[in-house]
């Protein structure tokens, strides 16, 4: 009722730039307002309904990436060996749970962070926060923080690029099953991990010579070639995405649409139910996520689900958990079973990442590998006791050869050797050999809850 594009305009707001050069600003969202989509509207319901099938129990999320897309370090490279990476996690899960992954990248947008602090002191000078290179600069510089409407514009054109090289590589021959060896990055080649996913690998060869054999190859068969690829970020730049909230006039559905990636997420620091992140994200078409921290209450959450899935369309609304190691299993199973009782269909997504940060010893922002597995672990016991599905897992990774997380089983990363390669502005993220340990993971969850009979179907 009464929405419309900017209606959040009207409502308070936390988490946002305070630009100083507001005529600048508006020519900046105007230009934007005129530029091309960067996803359309086909698109975006393509995801709604494979998420739809999560909510059901029947397919698995796979979300992850960056936890702050750079300017300076973009490059084909980089989005190349996150893509393998999603297609090797992939694999190893579609092995494990028998059922469709869909592939969601934290990517293309991804250029904006909330912080804890509006701003930071460092030898006695406090400057603005560095919110994410969509709003101002990393270095510790006066001229770098302050916000500046220009990176707006600069992010849209490298999404656009980003979009332009996945899905060349969704559907231009990198994705084909017959090149699953090819996958292995090469630095992981000879790990633990490497070995395991070389497994699976050979398997996968055995089958496709037995299809090749019945006619049936990647040459004649699309989907053993190509792959559906999508796209989000968390929707925190209300004004960019304003900007790129469009009418839909080609599918049959209507309504607006976000057009600045598939899906959108609110933060835990946003979703204030009278606040503007959630009266924006409300009148949108698109999947959209939303974070849920130890602080949620049962009462508010089912408010919020109401709000912002009102027909209560499967696929539309992804709970993200990110309660930490220590606290999943305390306060996750309540809000399971209040969503249970109220028949509203969400997706449950496990975000281990965001509970779990702590301060190295040796001054560094770093997240251990052992907390993040076990509140994945965590996440799939409550779901268990409450007979629910553990729909996906969402975490912020990196197919580049890093050292931000501390832990691992292999090529382990101490606190001592975090700054050999610690290349984030923002957060820590796994590296690949990382990744695939907490894939593999899951995948053995997943099995274990296929052998052990539905779940879902036990519970009702």
């Amino acid at each position: 009722m009464g929405w419309t594009p900017n209606s959040w305009r009207k409502l308070p707001i936390v988490q946002v730039p305070e630009y100083t050069d507001q005529s600048k600003l508006e020519a900046v969202e105007k230009n934007l307002a005129s530029l091309p989509p960067l996803v359309f509207a086909g698109e975006v319901i393509a995801l709604r309904q494979r998420l739809g099938d999560v909510a059901l129990g029947n397919a698995f999320l796979l979300q992850g990436g960056d936890c702050a897309e750079s300017f300076d370090d973009f490059s084909a490279n980089r989005i190349r060996d996150t893509f393998r990476l999603f297609l090797q996690m992939a694999v190893v899960l579609t092995f494990g749970a028998s059922m469709p992954v869909i592939k969601v990248g934290r990517i293309a947008g991804q250029f904006a962070k909330p912080r804890s602090s509006p701003t930071e002191v460092i030898d006695g000078v406090e400057l603005p926060s560095y919110r994410g290179d969509m709003v101002n600069g990393n270095a510790f510089t006066e001229a770098d923080r302050v916000p500046d409407p220009d990176r707006l514009m600069k992010g849209y054109h490298q999404s656009s690029a980003t979009l332009n090289l996945l899905r060349a590589f969704a559907t231009g021959g990198l994705a084909d099953l017959e090149k699953v060896h090819g996958w292995t990055l090469d630095f992981i080649s000879g790990s633990e991990q490497a070995s395991r996913y070389e497994q699976i690998a050979s398997r996968i060869d055995d089958c496709l010579n037995f299809m090749r054999a019945c006619g049936i190859s990647s040459d004649t068969s699309r989907p053993l070639r190509e792959t559906e690829f999508f796209t989000s970020h968390e929707a925190l730049l209300l004004n960019y995405e304003e900007a790129f909230t469009r009418k839909d006039t080609i599918t049959r559905e209507g309504g607006y649409f976000s057009t600045s990636a598939h899906m959108l997420w609110i933060g835990d620091r946003t979703r204030q139910i009278d606040g503007a992140h959630v009266e924006y994200m409300r009148g949108i078409r698109n999947p959209i996520g939303m974070k849920c921290g130890p602080s949620m209450e049962t009462d508010d959450l089912l408010r919020l689900i109401e709000t912002l899935n009102p027909e209560n369309i499967p696929g539309k609304l992804t709970l993200i958990s990110r309660m930490g190691a220590d606290k999943v299993g305390d306060h996750l199973p309540p809000l399971l079973e209040a969503v249970k009782q109220s028949g509203y269909h969400v997706v449950w997504c496990c975000d281990p990442m965001h509970g779990n940060t702590v301060k190295a010893s040796t001054g560094y922002k770093t997240r251990r590998v052992q907390d993040v597995l076990q509140e994945v672990t965590g996440f799939f016991k409550a779901h268990d006791m409450v007979g629910t599905h553990p729909g996906g897992i969402h975490f912020e990774m990196t197919g580049s050869d890093v050292t931000e997380c501390v832990g691992g089983d292999v090529q382990a990363v101490s606190e001592e050797t975090l700054s050999d390669r610690y290349h984030t502005f923002c957060d820590p993220r796994l590296n690949a050999n990382q990744s695939l340990e907490l894939a593999f993971l899951i995948a053995d969850l997943l099995q274990k809850r296929r052998e052990g009979g539905n779940i879902l179907a036990k519970a009702s």
